[in-house]
Parts: structure tokens; sequence; C-alpha cells
């Protein structure tokens, strides 16, 4: 069941899948269009799921479940990976790579691989300060409160000194 991401409690589970490049406002409306049909439909053993996303700064598909009322299955998840999947071959994107880093370069949202993120750091080209996208959150509160950080506040911290 599609509902309101904003409406969902903090405790509801997330995931968020970041792009390697920023979705086209054509792209977002279709996504958008996508995802409202997917979770509408999305269950787990027949019950509907309470779930909503966001799509954020362009490129990032943020979708959250209220785990207080139905709890996402094994078949659930595995719905939502595939779905994820046909997303990123209907649009030629990756989606799915936890590896790569994205952060805030002034206004703009920049993406690189972690070896090249790493290399950035030992060059002082980011810093513990660069605020830096945590897509390892697990609910909605640390969504709210830890997705957006500075880098020395993340598992990034590791490469920043």
């Amino acid at each position: 069941m599609l509902v309101n991401f904003n409406t969902l409690p903090e405790t509801s589970r997330v995931w968020i899948y970041q792009a390697n490049r920023s979705f086209t406002q054509t792209e977002i409306e279709e996504i958008c269009s996508k995802l409202d049909a997917f979770i509408e439909n999305w269950t787990a053993h027949g019950s509907d799921l309470h779930s909503g996303y966001e799509i954020k700064y362009k490129r990032f598909i943020v979708i959250g479940l209220n785990q207080n009322l139905n709890i996402a299955t094994g078949c659930s998840i595995d719905a939502s990976v595939h779905f994820i999947k046909q997303l990123e071959k209907d649009y030629n994107v990756d989606l799915m790579d936890k590896m790569n880093v994205s952060y805030k370069q002034g206004e703009f949202i920049a993406y690189k691989t972690l070896s090249d993120f790493r290399k950035m750091a030992k060059d002082k080209a980011v810093s513990k300060n660069t605020i830096v996208f945590n897509n390892l959150v697990a609910n909605k509160a640390e969504y709210i409160e830890n997705w957006e950080v500075p880098a020395s506040e993340s598992w990034h911290n590791r490469f920043v000194k």
C-alpha cells in the first residue's frame, strides 16, 4: 500500500539506492510512476506493505517501509531488488553498487568510486568536513539524522584524517 513517505514512522526501515548520475526530470516522473505502481502492489505473504518513497537530489531513490504493520520477507525484498534492477536496465544507470561514494561539492552531488574517494582524501581534495551520504542507515530516523553528515561522522571517516 502506497503511503506518503513523510507519514511513515521514524522506525520504518529504509533502503537507499544511489544513482551514478542524475536523473532527468522526465526520468524522475517515469520512475515515480513506476514506484507508485510497484509499491501499491508490494506485499509480504499476501499482506500489503505500507511503504512510501522519495527521490532526493535527482539521484537517490529512498524506499521506506512501516514494519510496525508488516515486515518485509525474503520474497518481498527480492521483489524490490528485482524492481530496482529493472530500473537500472530501463535507464542505463547503476543503483545497486554500495561501494561508490556520493558527496556534496558545493550545491552539486559528486559520485566517485571508493578508490577515487580514498585517493581524493589522501590528496586532501575531500576532508573530514565534506558532506557525504551514508546510505547504510537502517531506518527513517537515522535517514533524517545521519544520512547527510560530515565524513568524520560516517563510515567514510576511515579515509579522511
